[in-house]
């Protein structure tokens, strides 16, 4: 038996890279699985892997950006399986500029795809899942959103792609608050894998080595979208998972630092100094008064 028997999963941008190494991965785990892209032929062609491995899948071809498109989905995921427990949010694009060099289109691309896929999805889905609690029913759903170390540490040619996944990983942060009580959890991953994009915008770091540990296969990633999606992941929720190869870490947002607290109006000249001290000192948990 797997993790993941009698879960129905449906994971955006599943043509390839990590999206189709989830499907497979999940399938492994017992799911039924929806594969989601906008290119019909490749996500017909992970279906068909799963399905020759023994799994159960069903290609999609939905629109996320749009709260239609994303009802169309979880409709087919409902009409082939019966249920769906799980969304994994993994559909996206690059249109990577230094930002003065940015268009408004380059802009407006990657806010789509990402920030606005993940928001479209999400909320249809949450919809269905706090509909199911209110008549009563047991739900025990997962929002698996996509990070990425550009949203959490900035990225130069990368401001779009970069604020879209700071957005996804802070309306993560909201998710988990407002939907816990209908059985929802939320959580966040910013992955490293080789894929399409990183293979366009890194493609000698990430070259599969000729022999040893791949640490760049995305199968290595997706342990942990499975774990996530599983019901033993049901006590994790709001967090910003960081995978790659064997490596597994929880990421901090934004902390507050040391305080340096005048007790009254501090003048805009005396600031210089102070600013500086604080972002030498870091992070501390400690607060220091007077000046």
């Amino acid at each position: 038996m797997g993790i993941c028997d009698q879960r129905t999963v449906v994971i955006t941008g599943a043509g390839g890279g990590l999206g189709r190494a989830y499907a497979l991965a999940f399938a492994k785990e017992g799911a039924n699985v929806v594969i989601n892209d906008i290119r019909a032929e490749a996500a017909q062609a992970v279906a068909n892997e799963v399905i020759a491995a023994g799994g159960k899948a069903l290609a999609n071809t939905g629109d996320i950006t749009t709260t239609a498109g994303a009802q169309s989905i979880l409709d087919a995921a409902v009409t082939q399986f019966g249920d769906v427990q799980v969304i994994v949010n993994n559909a996206g694009v690059l249109r990577d500029r230094m930002f003065l060099s940015l268009s408004e289109e380059d802009w407006d691309m990657v806010m789509r795809v990402h920030l606005r896929g993940h928001f479209c999805m999400a909320n249809v889905f949450g919809r269905y899942w706090r509909d199911q609690k209110k008549a009563g029913k047991a739900v025990d759903a997962r929002i698996i959103n996509t990070s990425s170390g550009a949203g959490l540490q900035g990225s130069i040619g990368q401001s779009n792609y970069a604020a879209a996944k700071a957005g996804i990983a802070g309306l993560t942060l909201v998710q988990a608050a407002e939907m816990a009580r209908y059985g929802i959890t939320a959580n966040s991953l910013a992955p490293a894998a080789r894929t399409a994009m990183t293979e366009g915008a890194m493609p000698d770091m990430v070259k599969k080595p000729e022999s040893g540990f791949d640490a760049w296969d995305p199968l290595n990633v997706a342990s942990i979208v499975v774990w996530l999606g599983s019901s033993l992941s049901s006590h994790v929720t709001g967090r910003c998972f960081e995978a790659k190869g064997g490596e597994i870490s929880v990421a901090d947002g934004w902390f507050t630092g040391q305080i340096r607290d005048k007790q009254s109006r501090w003048e805009p000249k005396e600031l210089t100094e102070v600013v500086d001290q604080l972002i030498a000192q870091g992070r501390a948990p400690q607060k220091v008064y007077g000046t």
